[in-house]
């Protein structure tokens, strides 16, 4: 009893975000134990515990990165395991937790309610358990509809059961923006919806999928309450809608104009358009691919870790520093440029913490990305920095694309990986203050002096 209690009164003075990182860290290590099982894999296949581990830290990560193909390397049993782990990652474990305890009528104390306010970004306490009941229901409706569409294309191809089971699974990791596929043991390992790039129903239902599962809980409340009257958004919204909408145009554009005379060549002009906007969809965070990412030019390259580097948007299934960030900074700069008074966007007026918060990320998660990139390159020095740099961006930023290094990286280079799609997913700023304690502003501070900048 006196354990008990000592355990408990540690577990209260802890911060929300150590017991988020801590929360997420025991979903990574049962499912490393769940797919260590021998039901978990293959006859014939062997599972080491770094694999598992990598496996589980990918999954509840909602990243994608493998190093083992899942659709011919895990049974029924591991892609069961490997599913529940996404849908716990993509909602958030508070968010199931607090859906259990809805479910069985208790009571939601304060220090809860705040755990998931810190868990799903979100800007106050107030009406937090009800935007949590308008995720869980609009996460059921949309992966529900998509599971359905899919299924309806995959039966003709696979059977009924495999057909159902497909549909479902894709559904899933699409919405939780995941990028794990079980079609290896259809056109190839590692092959992701590549024999689909011409498929308008499955391009269109996976793209849709990631869209609504990467703008966020918050967006789906809001535009719910105040149709499609846009002025009456708020600010977040309004920011949100209108950055993923540019970012999604923008990149199909652009992917079109690198990839024309490359691996688009030889298509119709609908496929090039489908193929175009599916990469433009999913490496913000998704991670599937319709054409081969190995084969995409410098060009399309740079620009996918752009796009993997920003994300989704705040409190949805999606990584990176998120839109809303992005934005935030771009519109702070600018205004410093013209030397306007205060940062202003839609006739209203950003928070001096909100710019703060937003540089803080930025620079937090480059930092990562850059030292991550040199350690590996250290480690391996044959490995060719493009895509050393490509496989960091996508393990940070949760995306899950590879030009295949994934399988060529070394222990170490694995577990600096499984670390980066850790931060990503609980974000690189709260992984940062997981290591610290937050101290008070002393009211005698140190005397100002100016330096030279830039």
């Amino acid at each position: 009893m006196k354990i008990f209690n000592k355990i408990h009164s540690k577990f209260v003075k802890l911060t929300y975000v150590r017991i988020i990182a801590m929360g997420y860290l025991m979903v990574i290590l049962a499912g490393t134990l769940l797919l260590l099982l021998p039901m978990s894999t293959s006859a014939g296949k062997k599972t080491g515990v770094l694999t598992a581990l990598f496996t589980a830290a990918s999954a509840t990560c909602v990243t994608g990165l493998v190093v083992v193909d899942t659709g011919t390397h895990w049974t029924a049993v591991g892609h069961l395991v490997i599913i529940t782990m996404i849908q716990i990652g993509g909602l958030g474990f508070m968010t199931m937790g607090i859906l259990l305890a809805v479910a069985l009528k208790k009571r939601i104390s304060l220090r809860a309610r705040g755990l998931l306010q810190e868990s799903m970004n979100y800007m106050q306490m107030g009406g937090i358990i009800r935007l949590v009941k308008t995720a869980f229901l609009g996460t059921l409706l949309f992966e529900g509809a998509g599971a359905v569409l899919l299924a309806a294309r995959f039966i003709p191809v696979f059977g009924i059961g495999r057909g159902i089971l497909y549909g479902f699974f894709h559904s899933i990791s699409a919405f939780c923006n995941a990028g794990f596929d079980l079609m290896g043991g259809y056109s190839g390992e590692y092959s992701s919806f590549v024999e689909f790039y011409g498929d308008i129903l499955i391009n269109l239902v996976l793209m849709a999928l990631v869209i609504l599962g990467g703008i966020g809980f918050f967006v789906w409340s809001d535009v719910r309450q105040n149709k499609f009257h846009f002025r009456k958004y708020m600010l977040h919204t309004k920011i949100t809608l209108v950055v993923t909408a540019v970012l999604l145009a923008g990149g199909t554009v652009l992917y079109y104009l690198f990839e024309n005379e490359n691996l688009l060549a030889g298509m119709s002009a609908k496929d090039k358009l489908l193929a175009s906007a599916f990469s433009s969809v999913t490496a913000r965070t998704a991670g599937f691919n319709t054409i081969d990412t190995g084969g995409l030019t410098n060009a399309s390259k740079l620009f996918t870790m752009v796009l993997m580097f920003i994300g989704g948007s705040p409190g949805s299934t999606a990584g990176g520093i998120k839109t809303v960030t992005m934005l935030v900074l771009v519109i702070y700069v600018w205004s410093n440029l013209r030397e306007s008074k205060g940062v202003n966007i839609f006739h209203r007026r950003l928070d001096d913490d909100v710019i703060r918060k937003a540089s803080n990320v930025v620079v937090i998660s480059l930092l990562l990305a850059v030292a991550s990139i040199i350690f590996i390159c250290f480690k391996q020095p044959s490995l060719p920095v493009e895509d050393v740099m490509f496989e960091v961006f996508s393990a940070i930023g949760t995306v899950g694309m590879s030009t295949g290094l994934t399988r060529d990286l070394s222990t170490s280079s694995r577990i600096v990986v499984i670390l980066l799609m850790y931060c990503g997913r609980i974000g690189s700023m709260s992984f940062a203050l997981s290591f610290t304690e937050r101290k008070k502003v002393p009211p005698v501070q140190m005397p100002v002096e100016k330096i030279m900048i830039g």
